[in-house]
């Protein structure tokens, strides 16, 4: 594949978390042709992702993903993915942004400029997710030992004719561990839609927190 065929978004902070949610609501917001992946029965996995890009193909913005964990696809000759997602909703801070996630990546998205807000407290970043100061969702995620990494992950996307996936390729300095000391509330409002609230777990089983680096998308491609 030649460097024309990637897509790059550069960020300074990336945050997220797995948390426990029903495998109905996880059934019911994916297509027919993804399964959700279970942690224990029926119980699937609601990934939260937050991101504050700073060199994009339509300049600054920041971005919340909400997406179902699914199994990834084995590709002979390339790294198995550390996830696999199904983003059911992504808010960003940009018309330009929304825009363009639409168009390449098939992303659907909340129809409105969101505000993602990043504050950082000794081992603890916060992100506070508002909607004309209503709030959308609060996540916490907490520091572990730092290193460099190169991770691979897995993007599923739909329109109404086709199935999508995508290579993801994050490199930055990182942590991931398993300490169940971050948290999140969630709160009623369209970008949660579909989830039954008071059945999600308000503590993540996984937190990973990458520092300023490279988010590379391989061409996306139909299946």
């Amino acid at each position: 594949m030649s460097e024309s065929e990637f897509t790059y978004y550069g960020y300074d902070l990336c945050v997220g978390g797995y948390f426990e949610m029903p495998t109905s609501d996880a059934r019911r917001l994916l297509p027919d042709h993804l399964e959700p992946l279970e942690v224990v029965h029926e119980r699937s996995i609601l990934a939260i992702t937050a991101f504050r890009f700073v060199d994009s193909m339509v300049g600054p913005y920041d971005e919340v993903v909400l997406a179902v964990v699914v199994p990834p696809i084995v590709e002979p000759g390339k790294p198995l993915s550390k996830a696999a997602f199904f983003p059911f909703m992504v808010g960003t801070s940009t018309p330009e942004a929304r825009e363009h996630a639409i168009e390449r990546w098939r992303l659907p998205h909340y129809p409105k400029d969101i505000s993602v807000d990043f504050t950082r407290a000794d081992d603890q970043l916060e992100v506070a997710v508002t909607d004309d100061g209503a709030p959308v969702l609060e996540l916490v995620v907490t520091e572990f030992d730092r290193g460099s990494a190169a991770n691979s992950y897995m993007c599923f996307t739909v329109d109404p004719d086709r199935r999508y996936r995508v290579n993801i390729l994050m490199e930055a300095d990182h942590t991931e561990h398993e300490e169940e000391t971050g948290s999140l509330t969630l709160y009623e409002h369209p970008m949660t839609a579909g989830l039954t609230i008071d059945e999600i777990n308000t503590y993540p089983f996984r937190e990973e927190w990458y520092g300023r680096g490279r988010q590379t998308f391989d061409q996306m491609v139909t299946f």
